[in-house]
């Protein structure tokens, strides 16, 4: 389910709530599902507890998850926070446009380069 990366820069429960978000915004896990519990999840990636401790904290202060206590934590609805992810995703690319642009790198360039990748993307889907 989750791979952490520790070649990766980021803190390991940046990692954990990276991979959950978009879990949880692909339909991998639904609204209401039941999120794995601190200590199993902790185990199975043989990383601290607090580290999932933390994750979950950032997870529901995003509100991605809900805690029920003595239940555990379980997904949101994701219909808001889709729109929310999208939007953040737009910004980031507004960024790399306006970068792009003060580099002289024109429109079609962006959009062709934009393509080719998403044909990329979608052939590994295949």
């Amino acid at each position: 389910m989750i791979v952490i990366d520790y070649k990766d820069s980021r803190p390991i429960y940046e990692q954990v709530v990276d991979k959950f978000r978009l879990l949880i915004l692909t339909g991998a896990l639904g609204a209401n599902d039941k999120m794995p519990s601190v200590r199993t999840l902790a185990m199975e990636l043989s990383i601290n507890p607090n580290t999932i401790q933390r994750a979950y904290m950032e997870l529901e202060r995003q509100g991605y998850i809900y805690t029920v206590k003595g239940r555990g934590n379980f997904v949101s609805d994701t219909n808001t926070l889709k729109g929310e992810y999208k939007k953040e995703i737009f910004n980031k690319l507004d960024e790399i446009c306006d970068t792009a642009a003060k580099a002289g790198i024109g429109a079609k360039e962006i959009t062709d380069h934009i393509s080719e990748y998403m044909k990329g993307e979608e052939s590994k889907r295949s």
